[in-house]
């Protein structure tokens, strides 16, 4: 399934896209009543606000509900007329996950983005954070902040953990995995290279694109053989494949529960391919009114411009 966030209003809703349209489960939820009977010791999400809260309910409790809307016509022609179920193209996406506890990234993931700086590949993950704040939706604005002049992309897979993970063995990673989704790891060059850590030049405001929304395990049968490309204005920048992932998603998640506990909605970033601005001859910065569009096969596409410095 392919679970989603979205304005509607003053609200923020789950939805389910199916096929070119999106079953907005909040209205679903309450205009059918109690949809799904909970076990005593299942909780129930006072609001469904985003793609983890159907996550966490059971992707297989909605699979009657979206297959009958797929072969009932009356009842998908009900679910229209009722404001339930709405084009793709007519809404306003929001991140998958609204309030994700962490959002953890990979440095130097991909052989050859590690080759294009001449660096011998690490010999265990590089993991960085970035900070919550900076997490904004598909379409959203990229602002250009007034700390730095050199403000560069990332395309990057990412996942979503769907529950808490402390001390996970390889082996059972994907077991503590919601889905995948992608994640543009904005980074202040310049920030980078004169602070020599990583926690403003990767984290300040809108430096997260995330989106468009959160694709379910069952429908990507193997993230590490997925092309990915980043766009600049149209401009192929990046062009890759998750193949080439040095450290593969079962490894980071072993590597990075020890001791540190993951919870359900932390988004974790698995690393860029080769053909960043900054290693351009010469670098190539991102200014105002560019657009980055990013496609991941399987999973999606994520589209954001990049505005202007705002007025102090």
């Amino acid at each position: 399934m392919k679970l989603l966030s979205m304005k509607q209003g003053n609200e923020n809703r789950a939805g389910i896209v199916i096929g070119e349209e999106v079953l907005d489960v909040s209205a679903y939820l309450d205009s059918r009543g109690v949809l799904i009977q909970n076990k005593p010791h299942e909780i129930m999400p006072d609001v469904f606000e985003d793609a983890l809260a159907v996550y966490r309910l059971g992707i297989e409790k909605f699979l009657p509900l979206v297959s009958r809307i797929e072969t009932d016509q009356t009842h998908a022609d009900e679910c229209r007329e009722a404001g339930m179920l709405l084009p793709l193209n007519s809404i306003e996406l929001n991140p998958p996950v609204l309030v994700p506890g962490k959002i953890l990234a990979v440095g130097l993931n991909y052989a050859a983005h590690a080759a294009e700086q001449n660096i011998k590949p690490p010999e265990t993950p590089l993991i960085f954070s970035k900070n919550v704040t900076a997490l904004i939706a598909p379409n959203q604005a990229i602002q250009l902040p007034h700390a730095s002049e050199q403000v560069d992309y990332e395309a990057e897979l990412a996942f979503v953990i769907g529950r808490e993970a402390r001390s996970v063995s390889a082996a059972q990673a994907f077991d503590y995995i919601a889905g995948y989704t992608i994640l543009n790891d904005v980074t202040a060059r310049d920030l980078q290279a004169r602070e020599k850590q990583w926690v403003r030049a990767k984290g300040l405001d809108t430096f997260a694109p995330c989106g468009p929304w959160l694709v379910t395990q069952d429908e990507i049968s193997d993230p590490h053989a997925l092309d990915i490309e980043l766009r600049v204005n149209g401009e192929l920048r990046q062009q890759s494949n998750t193949s080439d992932l040095i450290f593969k998603i079962a490894q980071l998640v072993e590597f990075i529960s020890q001791d540190l506990t993951l919870r359900p909605g932390d988004i974790i970033s698995t690393g860029t391919p080769s053909g960043v601005g900054v290693f351009m001859d010469p670098p190539v910065y991102l200014k105002d009114g560019d657009q980055i569009d990013i496609k991941l096969a399987g999973v999606g596409e994520l589209h954001n411009p990049v505005k202007g410095r705002a007025r102090r």
